[in-house]
């Protein structure tokens, strides 16, 4: 199997891994205060651009 010439020096190396990371979630505040992700739905009101998309569960 081929072996390389010379040593990957630690800046190339992490020039290559640039693309390699975790993407950070985009938090947004709803208008309750609580953070949650964008295009969804607030897992503690149920709101979702200004307008109520689940029920309550203290309303069965």
């Amino acid at each position: 199997m081929a072996q390389p010439k010379k040593k990957t020096s630690k800046s190339r190396r992490n020039m290559r891994r640039s693309h390699d990371h975790v993407a950070v979630p985009n938090v947004i505040y709803c208008e309750c205060g609580e953070p949650t992700l964008s295009h969804r739905a607030c897992a503690v009101c149920g709101s979702y651009k200004g307008r109520k998309v689940t029920p309550d569960a203290d309303a069965q």
